[in-house]
Order: structure tokens, then sequence, then C-alpha cells
């Protein structure tokens, strides 16, 4: 059989003294994480820009695929432990995660579905449901495979090598972080590539297919070892023996719920009847340790939203970041702040804070160090809640349904005065100036009056209402002339993006290019259509005026702003233009977010490390993969909750939703420490030890009872 245990470690081939078994390992778990991370670095933004989902569903879906990942686990283990073994479950559901990987790029193609050729696609429900198959095979494989993984890598080692095997574990976690830290700043610069073979667009197929290319090449190395690995025999799930034994003791207890019977110490007491008193005691520890763990997932309710709600902040802010010229600012920052932070904290918050604490003689328990963590993480989001309420002042306000906008431009040289109905205020507007939009009521538009110097123009006008409009104005020798432009944008662009759309001043037709988009030629007092341009950028202007070309760069627009440029002028010398901004640019820095991730981070730190390392302090050591699956399953109805409150909340503010986490963070982690209070440590060792001496004494007994019974036979 493939699962037979190799008996003599020294068959296997090694390297300095490692199994080189374990090599293939380490890459495995390298370019799996690669692929998760990478992926997942994304996701939240392909539901948004490419299905075309709002704020709410996207996030709503993250927290369901992250839940699911995390609940998969518990099914990997049992598969592993009960019936295929850890190399086979590892192998297959690798295959399946390849698969789902592969399902996720082919349904971000764009392509796939535009007959038409517009650069969207016509099919969203195919790409949907390509994208849904894709991630619930991904949850499978990358869940199922969790658990296994590094406990196979721990069966390459003999009983001699633990020196080797910590190691081990230190280079396997190291290759998880560097997996994660590459991937979150890779696959957002090739999302941000523009690719297509009928339309340029971001591109989300290198992003998804470079992960899933990773994963394949995770596979092909992982089963290339399979010559050298020492594989263990399943030999039956430790969950599923104390499911069962829990489920027996409530099943007997219900039975003899009759006064006639006698209680029992402990409920699990009722499990006697049919379960060692061995397993019933490690039961009770496992137990004990699993009820701490009840308000847990309010805290990954908080910490998974990095890759959801935190992700759709920093897509509003400013990303010009002069040292990340070279990638996508908003993803790039807010996805990898996380993982270097997390190399940083580590060492530095066992080296230098927890002996400084210990030095002050506080008695810092993993319990209270939990409470902090918990503390915190609902600090974090007070700093995300103060960073959102900057972000909502600066937001530009949109006509409702009853109100229409309305901005002027004076395209002439001399001033004019603009006046709407007789009952609204006038507006002065110099030459070559532009105003702000000013909101009226739909309904009490119904002329304006145009006067410069002794010259006066009087239209009539009707709009309907949540448009914004824009008057230009011309004053020539024959009168005055206007022009109206139809402002089809009510929110500010997407992703950091900028819109631009130009004006002809002159009084001949021009044809104009800005980067490497062409606006086509464009007749005097006319205007082009909005084009999107990625934000933080400086292009070319190039116009073309009677056969005579004329260029100049563009000034930095900054990052999610909308501007109308204004040709004001085009010799061979110069091209003159005016900017009159339509909405502003993000101005609150993405700097302002890492104060927040800082105190996640230490947040992290002193939970996430402190939880794993309590737990397995108190558990005894054949039920460690109980308490690892109860952790997962924490993580899991973590973004439960947020799927849960958020739709629960109905808030229309951002901020108040962030202020809303932090609160019932607050009041949890109260609840906790109250729970932490009481909680009495053990040392399984120590009980252990005692089910020994008391198994010793009841063989000695039944021994004894044994040599009476064949003493009176022999003597009959």
């Amino acid at each position: 059989s493939s699962e037979l245990t190799l008996s003599v470690s020294c068959l296997q081939p090694s390297c300095f003294g490692y199994p080189l078994s374990i090599f293939f390992i380490i890459i495995n778990e390298f370019c799996e994480r690669f692929s998760y991370y990478g992926m997942r670095a994304v996701l939240v933004l392909y539901f948004k820009y490419f299905l075309q989902w709002d704020d709410n569903l996207s996030t709503a879906i993250y927290h369901t695929f992250v839940a699911l990942c995390y609940l998969t686990p518990i099914l990997g283990a049992i598969i592993a432990d009960s019936w295929l073994g850890k190399f086979l479950t590892i192998v297959s559901l690798s295959i399946v995660y390849t698969i789902g990987q592969a399902v996720m790029a082919v349904s971000s193609i764009n392509d796939l579905t535009d007959g038409n050729r517009d650069g969207a696609p016509d099919n969203l429900s195919l790409h949907v449901g390509l994208s849904m198959t894709g991630l619930i095979l991904i949850a499978l494989g990358t869940g199922g495979i969790k658990p296994c993984v590094s406990a196979f890598g721990g069966d390459q080692f003999g009983d001699h090598q633990d020196k080797q095997r910590s190691r081990f574990f230190s280079i396997f976690y190291l290759s998880i972080n560097a997996g994660s830290l590459l991937s979150t700043i890779i696959t957002p610069i090739l999302r941000a590539q523009e690719c297509g073979i009928h339309s340029k667009q971001r591109c989300y197929p290198l992003a998804f297919g470079v992960p899933a290319a990773l994963m394949a090449i995770s596979l092909v190395v992982f089963i290339a070892g399979s010559g050298m690995y020492k594989k263990v025999r399943p030999q039956g799930n430790v969950m599923v023996q104390v499911s069962k034994c829990i489920g027996f003791a409530i099943k007997n207890r219900f039975q003899h719920r009759s006064k006639e019977f006698p209680k029992r110490e402990h409920w699990l007491d009722w499990a006697s009847e049919k379960y060692d008193k061995r397993l019933i005691a490690q039961t009770k520890m496992v137990l004990k340790v699993l009820f701490l763990y009840i308000p847990l997932p309010m805290f990954w309710a908080l910490f998974d939203q990095q890759g959801s709600r935190w992700t759709l902040q920093a897509t509003t802010m400013d990303g010009n970041f002069v040292v990340l010229i070279f990638f996508p600012p908003y993803v790039c920052l807010q996805q990898t702040v996380n993982p270097i932070l997390i190399i940083i904290m580590v060492p530095v918050v066992d080296a230098v804070v927890y002996p400084l604490i210990k030095k002050c003689k506080i008695n810092f328990t993993p319990l209270r160090k939990i409470t902090v963590g918990m503390f915190l993480a609902s600090l974090a989001f007070i700093a995300a809640a103060l960073v959102q309420v900057q972000i909502d002042k600066t937001l530009p306000v949109f006509p409702a349904a009853e109100e229409t906008q309305i901005k002027i431009i004076n395209l002439g040289t001399s001033g004019v005065t603009v006046q709407f109905a007789p009952q609204l205020p006038s507006v002065n507007v110099t030459s070559m100036e532009s105003t702000g939009y000013t909101m009226f009521k739909a309904s009490e538009l119904q002329t304006v009056s145009i006067i410069s110097g002794n010259k006066t123009l009087e239209e009539q006008i009707n709009f309907p209402g949540g448009e914004r409009h824009t008057l230009g104005i011309k004053t020539t020798a024959e009168g005055i002339v206007t022009h109206w432009l139809f402002d089809n944008v009510t929110s500010k662009p997407d992703e950091g993006n900028n819109l631009i759309r130009f004006i002809n001043n002159l009084p001949d037709a021009i044809n104009i290019t800005m980067g490497e988009t062409a606006f086509g030629t464009l007749r005097p007092l006319s205007a082009t259509n909005y084009s999107l341009f990625a934000g933080g950028r400086k292009d070319d202007i190039t116009v073309i005026r009677n056969l005579i070309s004329c260029s100049a760069a563009s000034e930095a627009l900054g990052f999610g702003s909308a501007y109308t440029i204004i040709i004001d002028g085009c010799t061979a010398e110069k091209l003159n233009v005016v900017y009159s901004e339509d909405i502003p640019p993000n101005t609150v820095h993405m700097a302002w977010q890492i104060p927040q991730y800082f105190i996640l981070t230490c947040a992290e730190v002193v939970f996430s490390v402190t939880g794993l390392e309590f737990s397995y302090s108190q558990a005894p050591s054949n039920m460690k993969a109980v308490l690892q699956a109860g952790w997962l399953l924490t993580v899991a109805v973590g973004n439960i909750i947020v799927l849960i409150v958020a739709g629960a909340s109905k808030l229309s503010e951002q901020w108040a939703e962030y202020v809303l986490f932090a609160a019932l963070l607050l009041a949890v982690c109260i609840i906790f420490a109250i729970m932490a209070y009481f909680y009495t440590y053990v040392d399984p060792n120590e009980v252990e030890a005692q089910l020994d001496e008391e198994e010793k004494k009841q063989a000695k007994k039944d021994y004894n009872v044994y040599e009476k019974q064949a003493d009176a036979v022999s003597q009959m």
C-alpha cells in the first residue's frame, strides 16, 4: 500500500540532516499560498468592477468565500485521517484547487461573451456562474489541504529529529508569509495591465491566471517528491471520536433524565458506559477551551475586512506614493502592509515588548494577551472610521431625483452674468473661468438670462431631475453663443481613475489625442465625451489644427477626478489649455490607512499567535487537531458575522458601520475578559500522568482479582 509507514527514516534521502522530501513540501506551500493570496488580493475588485456588483454584494460574497475556506479544513482532516491519508488527500484536493483557479481565470476573460466588442461582457450570468464554480472548487481545495500539508511535513522526521522538525515549521511558516507578501504585490500589478483581443481592459485573466499556474506548479512539485515521502497509514480521526463521545453523552443523559437516576459530576460522564475514562477526560479539557472560543469569531469579523471594506476604502483615497510609482497604489499599499508588519512585529513583540512587560512585574497571561488583541482590533476600526469621516467630507454631492446641478464655463474674453429664473440669484463669471456645480430644484429651472456688456440672451430650459449639466458661454462680435453639455457622471470614477473630456474653444476644427486615447475631430465650441484615464499619471496632449501639431504634458490630475480641458490656443510652438474641475480628486492620502493597519497587526500578533499557543498548552497531545479545527472554525464564523451584521444594520454611512463593528467587538471583549477571569489553567501532561497512574492501579487491581479467581479455580 502507498500508505505504509517507512519504519527506517534513514532510507529517506537527506540534505544537511533534513529529509530531502521537506524541500518539495516547502516549495509546494510557497506556491499554494502565492496562488491563494494572489487571487484573493484582487477578488473584491473583480466583483465590483468586472461583475459590476455594488460594495455590499461584493463584501458579502467575499466573506462567504473566506468562511467556506475555513469550514472545509474539517472535511479535509476527516478525509485524510479516516480514508485517503495525507498524501492522497493533498494530491486529490490540489487537483480540485488547480481546476478552480483555472475556471476563475477563464471567468474573467472579457472577450468570452463580448460579441459586440464594446469592452463589456454581454452575458454577465455566464461569468458569474463560472466564477462562483471556481471559488467553490478553490475553497474545497485550499481548505481541504490546509490541515494536511504542515502535518505531512512533520511526518517526514524521525523521533530523533525534534530540532530539525522545529526548524522545518519555522521555514514552513516563512514560506507562507513569503508567498503571501509576493503575491499581494505582484497580482495587483498584473491586474493593472491592459489586455484583451477586441478591447483593452483590466487584465483579470492574467491576475487570476498566474495564481492558477503557480497552483499547477505546486501540484507538480509535490507529486515529484512522491518517492521520497514517508506516508503514514490513516489511523482514524480524533474529531470523529470526540463528536461520537459528546453525542453519546447527550443521548444517554436525555434517556436517563428521570430523577430516579443519580446525577453525575459532569454531563460528559454519561458517556462512561461506552467510552473509556481517558477519552472522556481529554474531551472535557478540549470543551473547556472550545467554550472560550465562543467570543473569538467577532475578532475575525473585523480582521478579515482588510480584504473587503478596507480595500474599497483605499480606492477612494489619494494613492500618490513616490516609492511605489510602478505599482497600482490603491491596492498595493493596503494588501502588503499587513504581511510586512507581521514579519516585523512578531520578533519585536517576542523579543522586546513581552520581556519589558515581564520586567514591570505584570502577569501578562495568554488570556490577557487575547483580550488586549480584541481591544486593539476594536481600536483599529475606530481609526478606520475616523479616516472614513475625512474621506466623506471630500466626496462631491450629486443631485437627488428632484434636483439638477448646473456648472458654468465662460469661454469668452469678457465677463458674463448669468441669471436662472427671476427669483434665483445671479452668477458672475470672469473670462476663462468656471463655477462649481450649483444645486437647483428641477421644477424651478425655467429660463436662463445671460448678460455680457451690452449683449443679452434669454433661453427657455427644462431639465429632468437627478442630472448634471454644464453651460458653456462665449461672447462674440455677433452676440452670445451657448453650448449645453450633459454631464452623465453621477459618482466618482472607480479605482482612482480620472475622467477627461475636451472643449474646442478655437475657431477651427481640431484633432485631439491624449496619451494613447484618440478623441477624434472636434468642431468649434463642441465637446468630446468623457474618457477614462489611470490616476496619478501625466499624459501628453497633442492637438492638430490646420495640419499644425502642438502638444503639452497634462497636469498631474490626481486620483478619482473628472476634468473638462479647454483647448484655448494652438500654435507651432505652444498648446494653451485651461482646466475646469468637474469632480475633485481624492485628497485624503492613503498613508492615513497605515495607523489602522498597524494597530490591527499588533492585535493579530497578540491575539492569533497567543491563541494558538494557549490552545495547544491546554489540550492533550492527541487532541490538538480538534482545537486546530475549532480555531479555524472561529475564522469561518467571523466571516459569517460580517454578512449578518452588514446585512442587518442597514447603515447608510460606512463610518457608522465601522463604529458598529468596533462597539460589538468591545462588548465581546468585556465578556471574554470575564470568562477569562474565571478560567483555571490546567496542565494536560499532569492530567494524563494522573490518568496513566489510575490505569496502572486499575490494571494491577484487575490482575489481583484475576489471580484470586485463578487460585480459587486451582483449589477446586
